[in-house]
């Protein structure tokens, strides 16, 4: 696979694309559009009900994974790192060698914090740390906002919240999403993300995780006095 995807246009049908190879041998750009949303919808509803098990490891194999399982049907580099430099509006993402090095430290940061203590600004400064580390290393040619939001929600389960996308609940517009995420990108020739943006995003999309039910008493356990 590395071999045959390892420049900028090996990923299209022809020189200067527009539309990447895919699985489906779809060359007209939007009906592919609209074929990868509804497989990666029906993908992700599969992984959010249970029905497709992702180990939560919490590490790049983690992110993989996910990525692999939304994708798998669509095009034949699912779940494996891109090869080529990516870049979107002002921001430059990782280096394909350093890709790894950024899903260990949002891993490392993961594994580091006490998810189950926090309150919703200790939740929201973690989780846009988490989050801005991922985003940065981009690790895929395709598809990266829908496995890192995947994964975050799989973080967000370790804490009392879980992360509602919707705007309509957190009042985080697509528009406020993207700005925040873009302005969290390290410094000119620096490594390390700036996640300050992302904190107030987080806080808001962050929603009070319901107290599991109590299991009821076992029969033999009731008040035998009403018998």
């Amino acid at each position: 696979m590395a071999s045959q995807f390892s420049s900028w246009d090996s990923y299209f049908w022809e020189p200067g694309g527009p539309v990447l190879r895919n699985l489906y041998g779809e060359r007209d750009g939007a009906a592919l559009a609209q074929r990868e949303y509804s497989e990666t919808n029906a993908q992700q509803f599969d992984i959010e009900r249970g029905a497709v098990s992702i180990p939560r490891t919490y590490d790049a194999e983690h992110v993989r994974a996910i990525h692999a399982q939304l994708f798998g049907n669509v095009y034949e580099w699912a779940g494996e790192y891109r090869t080529v430099g990516i870049s979107k509006n002002l921001s430059q993402f990782a280096h394909p060698a350093d890709v790894p090095h950024y899903l260990n430290d949002a891993s490392r940061i993961v594994r580091g914090s006490e998810w189950s203590t926090m309150n919703r600004d200790q939740f929201a400064a973690s989780a846009a740390e988490v989050f801005a580390y991922v985003n940065q290393a981009h690790p895929f040619r395709e598809g990266n906002g829908r496995t890192a939001k995947l994964f975050m929600q799989h973080v967000a389960e370790l804490s009392p919240y879980r992360l509602d996308y919707s705007p309509a609940v957190s009042g985080v517009t697509p528009e406020l999403w993207n700005q925040a995420s873009m302005l969290s990108g390290p410094d000119r020739d620096k490594y390390e993300p700036q996640p300050a943006t992302l904190v107030p995003v987080f806080r808001a999309m962050a929603v009070e995780r319901p107290p599991a039910p109590q299991a009821s008493k076992p029969d033999a356990a009731r008040d035998v006095t009403r018998d």
